[in-house]
């Protein structure tokens, strides 16, 4: 419900750690690459903080060359083994549907590459409006400028960055690898265990803003 002359309702989420659970299929598609590079990767190190962008992850363990063809080759062997083991996580299809029933718009802006990210969109359902791929951190404050997000729901600190800079609100949930300490530091404005607790939440958010007649 929109009160005259206020902005309609837009919700932005990040992807990864936020809406599903993509440990499994990056497990699954570090340990194909690093079989074809013969580089034995820390898997279980690497899978603990999903968020900053692959050639950051990839940094310590390849030469600096091999990094820009590595992310490539990652990005070639992830439709196949990322996508059908990679579920929503609990809450993220209520969490949607929350923004639908006030009448607001969704989108997911992530740092995964946009279409595999859309490979994930489509294999579990969500209903969004629209995706943005491959923005991290502050860039991602551009696109939620663009599309007119009020709020930016994260789990990761750079998540946090990212809603501040577009002067959204930001709401962090503690599905990734970061703590809620680490969270309130970075300075996000609300922090929820999980998207199970986001639509209670955004009723109160949406009937603080709504004008009372």
């Amino acid at each position: 419900m929109v009160a005259p002359g206020q902005a309609p309702l837009v919700v932005g989420f990040d992807l990864d750690m936020t809406l599903i659970d993509t440990v499994p299929g990056f497990r699954d598609v570090l340990l194909a690459l690093g079989a074809e590079l013969e580089v034995e990767f820390p898997v279980e190190e690497m899978t603990k903080k999903l968020g900053p962008p692959l050639d950051l992850l990839l940094e310590p363990y390849l030469a600096a060359e091999a990094i820009g063809p590595a992310g490539d080759r990652f990005r070639a062997l992830y439709p196949d083994y990322a996508i059908r083991s990679v579920p929503a996580l609990p809450g993220a299809h209520e969490a949607i549907a929350a923004v639908r029933r006030h009448g607001g718009r969704v989108v997911v802006v992530t740092g995964k590459y946009a279409a595999n990210a859309q490979l994930h969109v489509d294999h579990v359902g969500f209903d969004i409006d629209h995706l943005e791929g491959w923005v991290w951190g502050i860039g991602k404050a551009e696109v939620l400028v663009r599309e007119g997000a009020q709020i930016y729901v994260g789990d990761h600190i750079h998540d946090v960055e990212g809603a501040l800079a577009a002067g959204a609100l930001s709401v962090s949930v503690l599905t990734g690898g970061c703590t809620a300490e680490e969270l309130l530091e970075a300075g996000t404005h609300v922090v929820l265990n999980d998207l199970g607790e986001f639509p209670a939440w955004l009723d109160d958010f949406v009937g603080q803003r709504t004008p009372q007649l």
